[in-house]
């Protein structure tokens, strides 16, 4: 009986492979991280055989544990926005990966705003122009890269997400395609109708012979080469990492949201068939597509989540391990009231401003490792809370209810606390907070008839913990005004 799933999850810093029972419970799982590149201020990179590589290495060590003729099915889920392009012969990249969190197509974005493209952009596919998706690093590469716009004109180059280049590559080059929410991510996808735009696509220069076929989240991506794992394995299920989370959270219905804690942080609230447009610059965007019919949501990105805790580690060197921000957090001296505003690859949402930088405000010469701990922890709270309001603003009927969380940031009791604190509302963490992989699972499950429908599986969800708002009404407003007051502040530089 084939009764497992193998669920890849391919992340920004590094590479996870999860099998799961049929009732989706973890059996096994291996991950490796990966080196990321910066050869200019605001550029990140990823070396593709980076990607290729952990993604076979992990899934290879979870598949030697197991009988393999179990395995009925992989799910994808990945990085978003992430952008590659290879040639269709060979299937060599023609540069390093795009990372989202990249900036280097800034330029061309304020050029298509200021001829006043946005607003037809934004109604068609839900985003902003902002270098973080996919479209702007598409017409940075053909325009760069030598020889890259005369092969992509002759058809002999692909595009694809990190999703397309893995399912590509596992099938040998057979498939080349995403799922609708990835190809939301792109800036060249339009939501309403559920197409590439060709009109976007001819704005950016970039020839559609190199989009992949978009479909279902929920659907057929092809088998793998039997030479890369010892069989061929069908590949049913893929999703955006953010939507992936939503879906193993099971968001199902609308007014429910979650809100994942990795590198960065991501809020998403789903609208169900309201595509609602945003007029405080969240985005617009596909949660999940099932049996052809999309799900809408509005989404929050923030840039630098754990990666504010990374820094401590990588940049500063003041904690070891992420756990001890906890521990130091509880140390800071009360009396300092230290704000760090942390946009060190730019500001996401709901600022949306690329060239802006980090700041710390409230520094004292008593100022250490405890409180810049705390002001770390404190500001993914403080800009989720700027997400909730705008969501607040744009959708009337956004129920004030709970936050679901999940990814590897909430294994801090502290930071929940504080989240919960700082909103003013519930927030609760499952008992499965690697959700993104649970989420590529069930949707490959669906796929093969393992798992039910959507409506029996949100009854699985199980609390591992709530954390309920404790500070005081007045300490809260106080609290957010002083990051009101930092974020002018540092968008005025």
């Amino acid at each position: 009986m084939m009764t497992q799933i193998l669920a890849i999850d391919q992340g920004t810093t590094s590479t996870r492979s999860i099998l799961f029972s049929q009732d989706l419970r973890p059996i096994t799982q291996a991950q490796e991280e990966f080196a990321q590149h910066f050869p200019n201020s605001g550029w990140v990179e990823h070396d593709p055989a980076d990607l290729w590589r952990t993604t076979l290495s992990t899934a290879r060590a979870v598949l030697a544990r197991t009988d393999l003729a179990k395995v009925a099915a992989i799910g994808i889920t990945n990085q978003r926005e992430t952008t590659l392009l290879w040639d269709r012969e060979t299937g060599a990249p023609i540069a390093n990966a795009i990372v989202w969190q990249d900036r280097r197509s800034a330029d061309i974005c304020a050029a298509l705003k200021q001829a006043g493209h946005e607003p037809m952009v934004n109604a068609r596919t839900g985003l902003l122009l902002d270098p973080y998706f996919s479209g702007t690093k598409i017409k940075w590469l053909l325009d760069t890269i030598p020889d890259a716009r005369a092969k992509a004109e002759a058809g002999k180059l692909a595009f694809g997400t990190v999703d397309t280049y893995l399912i590509w590559h596992l099938t040998g080059g057979r498939v080349h395609a995403t799922d609708a929410t990835n190809a939301a991510r792109t800036l060249i996808y339009n939501i309403k109708t559920g197409a590439w735009d060709p009109e976007i696509c001819a704005l950016l220069g970039i020839p559609m012979s190199l989009l992949p076929q978009v479909k279902d989240s929920a659907a057929e991506f092809g088998s793998t080469d039997p030479a890369i794992f010892g069989r061929a394995i069908p590949i049913r299920g893929v999703a955006g990492d953010q939507q992936a989370a939503t879906v193993g959270q099971a968001c199902f219905q609308p007014g429910m949201m979650k809100s994942t804690y990795g590198t960065g942080c991501f809020a998403l609230l789903n609208t169900g068939s309201d595509m609602v447009l945003s007029k405080n610059r969240l985005l617009t965007t596909i949660a999940y597509q099932l049996n052809g019919t999309p799900t809408y949501a509005l989404e929050g990105s923030i840039f630098v989540a754990g990666a504010a805790v990374q820094w401590l580690r990588d940049g500063l060197k003041i904690i070891a391990t992420a756990a001890q921000t906890q521990g130091l957090a509880d140390q800071a001296d009360s009396g300092q009231d230290v704000v760090l505003v942390p946009a060190f690859t730019g500001f996401g949402a709901p600022y949306w401003r690329p060239e802006c930088r980090g700041a710390i405000y409230g520094v004292t010469r008593s100022t250490g490792a405890p409180e810049l701990a705390k002001a770390a922890l404190e500001s993914v709270g403080y800009q989720t809370r700027d997400l909730l309001e705008a969501m607040r603003a744009d959708w009337g009927k956004m129920a004030e209810g709970v936050l679901r969380v999940d990814g590897g940031m909430v294994a801090s009791d502290w930071a929940m606390q504080f989240l919960a604190d700082i909103l003013g509302a519930p927030v609760d963490r499952p008992v499965v907070t690697e959700t993104t992989a649970l989420g590529a699972a069930y949707l490959a499950g669906l796929q093969s008839g393992l798992c039910p429908e959507p409506a029996r599986f949100a009854e699985t969800w199980v609390r591992e913990r709530r954390f309920a708002p404790a500070m005081a009404a007045d300490i809260r407003a106080a609290k957010y005004a002083r990051w009101g007051r930092a974020v002018a502040a540092t968008l005025s530089v």
